[in-house]
């Protein structure tokens, strides 16, 4: 797909991003069922099992999410590359080769870390039964960092070039992969090896390792690709461009780090309010996280978009991305806001069965806290693609330190100040996180409106 150095029209704009955004939209949810089916497996193992691997996974996935925003750097560069000499096949394969060897870089050293995991557990007080199950999970499971962050600069590159479809097929493909991997290393079927919680981690690894090979093999028959020879030369540095990676990735990965932390914190909150608000927050928090998939999908698109027209030095075009993909965002968060008031009950049941007495309890407090969800949705969209929009600008570090104030300051301050110290307990940890969205987005949005007058257009005409 070669960017326009023309603005499109509105229609033309809000297509390509449709375009762009359905296929990443649609990946992004099946990753979310990848994670499931890896939980529907080990949960026929045991309540011990099951905790050890919740344990790891809070580790493992947000190191991986974090380095996977530090790494997606490569989505701005190349796409501004893209929009400034099309098709600029060295400066796009340098920027890749450059992703891919952070990648490894990075990669390495969080497998570091995943190995420290155990001991980390036992100083943050776990059981040390609990520990030593998860140390053994994340033993094995760190031999996937690599691949699946270099597999997510492989898939951003396949996007960036307009073909995002393969990332939907490559994904959908994995949880085959995945769901056959726990099949027959956790129970020992197809005559492997039967490890318990250690097959589950052997069906991650594997599940990356193809998935990596996959997006090459993908490259390798796509003429279009193909023609960039991304791993030609491969052993060639280009240290301006993994300073740049560096300059626009590291304030990505720790915005990724500061919002997954406070969510991690609510939950910390919920458990010290009580067990039933601490269940009813997870499963409530899972149905809003389903429903982020898309404006995240559409926040992927707005940087590609944003960094096409920004490469071309087209202000309009970057404008017409930006508020094109943020119309599309915030308007699917609607829907999802009417379907959190309207019909909580059928939402709820993707996870729980709401007619169970059993649940009565659960389901009654999930059904506020969606409530709250509801009415933080189109911040959360506007947020989240706001975001989006100004990495295509190569704009990362004031986002990240917005993304730190709101979230940690209104954000935290709120949700402990009400759910530990006022009656509202559960409702109050809720409102704080919805205060945190709320503060992000009105900052965001702020400085997307006015990235003229703050130099972000340096080529714009004033």
């Amino acid at each position: 797909m070669q960017p326009a150095t023309t603005p499109p029209t509105w229609k033309r704009e809000f297509t390509a991003t449709l375009r762009l955004a359905g296929p990443l939209a649609a990946a992004n949810l099946l990753q979310m069922l990848t994670y499931a089916i890896d939980v529907m497996f080990i949960a026929r193992l045991g309540e011990a099992e099951l905790a050890a691997s919740a344990l790891g996974i809070a580790i493992f996935g947000l190191l991986s999410w974090a380095l996977t925003g530090l790494t997606g750097a490569v989505a701005p560069l190349a796409a501004a590359e893209l929009g400034a000499r099309a098709p600029a096949l060295r400066p796009v394969r340098r920027s890749v080769r450059m992703a891919l060897w952070l990648s490894v870089m990075s990669g390495a050293g969080a497998m570091v870390l995943c190995s420290l995991s155990e001991p980390f557990m036992l100083a943050t007080g776990q059981l040390p039964r609990i520990a030593a199950l998860a140390g053994e999970y994340m033993e094995v499971l760190l031999w996937a960092t690599i691949p699946m962050i270099a597999a997510s600069v492989l898939r951003n590159f396949v996007s960036t070039l307009g073909r995002p479809v393969l990332a939907t097929m490559i994904t959908g493909a994995g949880i085959g992969v995945n769901a056959l991997g726990n099949y027959a290393f956790i129970f020992g079927n197809f005559g492997a090896p039967a490890l318990g919680l250690q097959g589950a981690a052997w069906a991650t690894v594997a599940t990356s390792v193809i998935t990596f090979a996959a997006y090459v093999l993908a490259i390798r028959l796509d003429p279009r690709l193909h023609r960039y020879h991304i791993f030609g030369f491969f052993w060639r540095p280009d240290w301006a461009r993994f300073a740049a990676l560096m300059k626009i990735g590291t304030p990505i990965a720790l915005t990724v780090l500061a919002e997954a932390g406070i969510f991690a914190t609510a939950a910390f909150l919920m458990g010290l309010i009580g067990a039933p608000q601490l269940a009813a927050h997870t499963v409530a928090l899972q149905i809003a996280a389903l429903c982020f998939q898309i404006p995240s999908g559409v926040s992927q698109a707005a940087t590609i978009r944003v960094g096409y027209f920004h490469g071309a030095r087209e202000a309009i075009g970057v404008a017409r991305a930006g508020w094109a993909a943020m119309a599309l965002g915030t308007g699917f968060m609607v829907l999802t806001a009417i379907a959190m008031l309207t019909v909580p009950e059928w939402l709820l049941y993707v996870y729980v069965d709401p007619s169970q007495p059993a649940n009565a309890d659960m389901v009654k407090l999930a059904i506020g806290y969606l409530a709250v969800a509801a009415a933080f949705q189109l911040t959360d969209g506007i947020q989240v693609v706001a975001a989006g929009a100004l990495r295509g600008l190569q704009d990362t570090r004031m986002p990240m330190w917005i993304a730190i104030f709101a979230y940690w300051v209104p954000g935290f301050g709120l949700a402990a100040g009400l759910g530990l110290y006022t009656p509202l307990e559960g409702i109050g940890v809720w409102i704080g996180l919805a205060a945190g969205l709320a503060c992000a987005a009105a900052l965001l949005l702020t400085r997307w409106h006015w990235r003229g007058r703050l130099g972000l257009l340096e080529y714009a005409k004033t």
